[in-house]
C-alpha cells in the first residue's frame, strides 16, 4: 500500500541542510563542489528518514533562493540525485525523493531465532532478556494454586480475567490516572493489543502516523493490515518527538491513528518530556487522531534518580484520544505473552466485541501468573532485577563498541533495551549480511523505517554483557571490514558529505 505523499518546503529543507553537522575533513581533503555537497546533504536526509521517501521537493528556483545559491547549483544537485536513484522527476509534476531500485529494503519484522538453531551465533536481533528467576517459577506455581476455580468454567474471558483487570486498573490509579477495570482489556502481548486496535480503527487504506524510525514488528503489522504509513521523523539524538513535524502531519494527512513510544523509544531510546506529551495529545485531539501510546518500556529506566515524565494518558484520563498499550514481555519476560489496553469503556467494549473473531481471549494460566506477581508476588523486585541486567549489559556493550568500532556513533539512552547506532557511512543491510558470516546477527536500520530510510544504521539491544559483548563487538568489527573490502553482497551506502550553505 503506497504511503502518504508529503511536501518539503524550501525554507524547511534549507534549515535541515544547514543543521547537518559537518564531518571533520582529513589532511589535504578538498571541499566537494557546491552541487555535490547539496546532493549529498539531501541524500543523507533521505537515508536518515529526516525527509520521507516520496516527499515532493521544492522547485529549483525556490530552493536556490532559500539557500542563497545559484539555480544552476540546485539543478546540478537534483540531476546528480536522479542519476543515483534518490530523486524522480516528471515534467510539470515536480520532483520527489526515492531510493535506488537496487537498494535493499527489508520490510519484515524481527523474527527471533529458535535457541537450538543459534549454535555459536550471537543473536542481537531480538531485544529480550532471559526470564528473571526465581520469580518466573514462583509466579506459575502461584498461578497453578489459583487455577482450580477457573478450570470449572469455560475459560474464555475476552476482556481478561476480572482480577487482573482490577489490578492493572489499580496500578494506573496509583500512577495518578484514575482507572476502572472497565477501561482495561487484557491481550496476548502488546502485539495482540496493537492488532486489535488496528483492525478496529484503521481499516485497509487508512493512514497511520508513525515515528521514524519505529518498532519493526509494529510497522509490519500495520503494513499487513493494509494501512498507509505516514512517517514522522524523530528529533535528533535522544530529544524525543519533533512536535512541529507532528502538528504538520496531523493537520495535513489527517491520520486515523498515531503510534508512538514515549518511554525509551524503540529503537532510539529517546524519552519524551512532559511538555512534548501534553502538546502531542492536544494536537491529536484537535486533528481527530487516536493516539496509541506503547508503554512496554516504561518501567525500564536504567539511571538511579531519573524522574520519569507523567504517563501520556494522564493528559487524556478518559481514554478517548489516548489508547495506552502495556505488556509484561519487556519488563518481565518475552515468553510471558500478556499485554493490555487502557482506553475509554466504550472503546474497550468495541475492542472486546471485535476480538471475538480473532483469538477469543488470552490464556488463563499466564494471566493468573501476572496477577500473582502484581498482587504481591514480587513484580517490583523482578523488574528491579531486570533493570540491573539491562544496565550492566548496556554499559558493557557501549564500552565494547567504542573500543572495537570507534567511528560508529550513538547516544547512550537512560533506559530501555536498545542502542541506535550510526555505522560510519556503511550500509546497515550489508553489515547485517556480513554479520551472519562473522557470527553475529544484527538488524539493519531500514527494518525500522518506512520505504528505505536508515540504511546507515543498525540496532543493538542490551541482551549480552561481559565477554559476550566484547565478542559481539569484535564480530561486528569483522563484518565492517568485510563491507569496506567489498566482500559481502549488496550495495554499499556511500560516505555522506555535508552541505554547507
Amino acid at each position: 500500500m503506497a504511503q502518504w505523499t508529503s511536501a518539503v518546503g524550501a525554507a524547511q529543507l534549507a534549515r535541515q541542510l544547514t543543521a547537518q553537522q559537518p564531518r571533520p575533513a582529513g589532511p589535504g581533503t578538498r571541499r566537494p563542489p557546491a552541487y555535490r555537497a547539496l546532493a549529498d546533504g539531501i541524500r543523507l536526509l533521505v537515508l536518515e528518514g529526516r525527509v520521507p521517501v516520496a516527499a515532493r521537493l521544492p522547485a529549483e528556483r525556490e530552493l536556490a533562493l532559500a539557500l542563497s545559491v545559484s539555480r544552476t547549483t540546485v539543478a546540478a544537485a537534483y540531476e546528480a540525485l536522479r542519476g543515483e536513484g534518490f530523486l524522480e522527476s516528471r515534467r510539470g509534476a515536480g520532483s520527489w525523493t526515492s531510493v535506488p531500485a537496487g537498494n535493499p529494503l527489508p520490510a519484515r519484522g524481527l523474527e527471533p531465532l529458535p535457541p537450538e538453531s543459534l549454535g555459536s551465533m550471537i543473536d542481537l536481533g531480538c531485544a529480550a532478556l532471559p526470564a528473571p528467576e526465581p520469580w518466573l517459577t514462583r509466579a506459575f506455581q502461584g498461578a497453578l494454586e489459583e487455577l482450580p476455580p477457573y478450570a470449572h468454567t469455560h475459560g474464555d474471558y475476552p476482556a481478561g480475567l476480572p482480577a487482573l483487570r482490577q489490578m492493572l486498573a489499580e496500578r494506573y490509579t496509583a500512577r495518578g490516572i484514575p482507572t476502572m477495570p472497565e477501561q482495561i482489556m487484557v491481550t496476548t502481548g502488546a502485539m495482540g493489543a496493537m492488532d486489535a486496535i488496528c483492525h478496529l480503527f484503521a481499516g485497509r487504506g487508512e493512514r497511520i502516523a508513525v515515528e521514524s524510525p519505529s518498532y519493526a514488528n509494529i510497522l509490519q503489522l500495520m503494513r499487513e493490515a493494509g494501512a498507509r504509513l505516514v512517517p514522522v521523523a524523530m528529533a535528533p539524538g535522544l530529544a524525543g518527538w519533533d512536535l512541529g513535524r507532528w502538528r504538520q502531519v496531523l493537520r495535513d494527512a489527517a491520520p486515523r491513528l498515531g503510534y508512538v513510544v514515549a518511554d525509551f523509544h524503540n529503537p532510539t531510546g529517546a524519552l519524551a518530556g512532559d511538555d512534548q506529551r501534553r502538546a502531542l495529545v492536544d494536537a491529536a485531539r484537535s486533528a481527530g487522531t487516536v493516539l496509541v501510546v506503547d508503554e512496554t518500556m516504561s518501567e525500564l529506566w536504567l539511571e538511579d534518580g531519573l524522574e520519569m515524565p507523567r504517563p501520556v494518558c494522564s493528559f487524556d484520563p478518559a481514554g478517548s484520544t489516548v489508547l495506552t498499550v502495556g505488556s509484561a514481555s519487556k519488563a518481565f519476560w518475552a515468553g510471558m505473552r500478556i499485554g493490555w489496553v487502557r482506553a475509554a469503556p466504550d472503546v474497550i467494549r468495541s475492542l472486546v466485541a471485535a476480538r471475538a473473531y480473532a483469538d477469543l481471549g488470552t490464556p488463563v494460566l499466564e494471566q493468573l501468573a501476572v496477577a500473582w506477581l502484581l498482587g504481591g508476588g514480587g513484580w517490583e523486585e523482578a523488574v528491579a532485577f531486570r533493570r540491573g541486567q539491562a544496565r550492566e549489559n548496556r554499559d558493557a556493550l557501549v564500552a565494547a563498541v567504542r573500543r572495537s568500532l570507534p567511528d560508529w556513533e550513538f547516544e547512550v539512552p537512560r533506559g530501555g533495551l536498545t542502542l541506535w547506532v550510526r555505522t560510519g557511512g556503511l550500509s546497515g543491510s550489508r553489515l547485517a549480511e556480513a554479520g551472519e558470516r562473522a557470527g553475529v546477527r544484527v538488524p539493519s536500520g531500514p527494518r525500522f523505517g518506512v520505504d528505505g530510510a536508515f540504511e546507515g544504521y543498525v540496532r543493538l539491544p542490551f541482551t549480552v554483557g561481559g565477554a559476550v559483548a566484547d565478542e559481539a563487538a569484535a564480530r561486528l568489527a569483522a563484518a565492517a571490514r568485510m563491507v569496506r573490502a567489498g566482500t559481502s553482497a549488496g550495495p554499499v551506502a556511500q560516505e555522506p558529505r555535508t552541505f554547507v550553505a
